[in-house]
């Protein structure tokens, strides 16, 4: 069984530009649009896992943040080519 978070950031992504990223805020909207607010702790822990799996890239003024390690504003994308399978941990 599939997470509609992920399956979520994983929609939007696949409509973005190579290299571009989302907000978790457009994806907790989607799914709680009345209560979005308070999907956000889910949304950024399910980002949280992506990105230590390398499935996914977790940016802060468009550099990768160590998943482990990041507050404040973040955007999400996928990983780019030269980023290899492996990434975020800077």
């Amino acid at each position: 069984m599939s997470d509609p978070i992920e399956d979520e950031i994983f929609n939007q992504l696949a409509r973005r530009d190579a290299g571009k990223s989302i907000c978790p805020s457009e994806v907790a909207k989607v799914i709680a649009p009345e209560r979005w607010q308070r999907e956000m702790g889910r949304v950024r822990a399910v980002a949280t896992g992506l990105a230590r799996q390398g499935r996914l890239v977790i940016t802060k003024k468009g550099k990768p943040v160590d998943p482990d390690a990041f507050k404040g504003v973040i955007r999400l994308r996928l990983p780019l080519a030269d980023e290899g399978a492996k990434s975020g941990g800077e």
